[in-house]
């Protein structure tokens, strides 16, 4: 996948509208339109790092859908605590964020 598709793939993931990356990035939205748009045009490295600090992701992934800065077990071992996560219902996912939020926190 390209630049196009793990673009409109995070989007989609953490429930964020294009409008809304663009306030948060300052990047025009008729801008970030052409980007997701069938006829793309690839975004200069500027306008590409500032879309992943707001994503939380790596340009790397957001160019080719992969990061080497994570290790393949580490990956490996996230996308399956993901899948598990997506067949929770409500009430376990909550529990389970919760302990996550204060893991986080402790941390700190």
């Amino acid at each position: 996948m390209g630049f196009r598709e793990n673009l409109k793939e995070e989007l989609s993931f953490q429930g964020m509208l294009v409008k809304e990356l663009a306030i948060k990035t300052g990047i025009s939205k008729h801008t970030l339109d052409h980007y997701l748009a069938h006829d793309y045009i690839l975004p200069s490295a500027e306008n590409a790092l500032k879309i992943a600090q707001i994503l939380g992701v790596s340009v790397e992934y957001l160019l080719t859908g992969t990061d080497s800065t994570i290790p393949a077990a580490i990956k490996s071992e996230i996308i399956g605590l993901v899948k598990k996560l997506n067949h929770l219902n409500c009430e376990d996912l909550k529990l389970v964020t919760d302990i996550i939020i204060r893991l986080d926190m402790k941390k700190r």
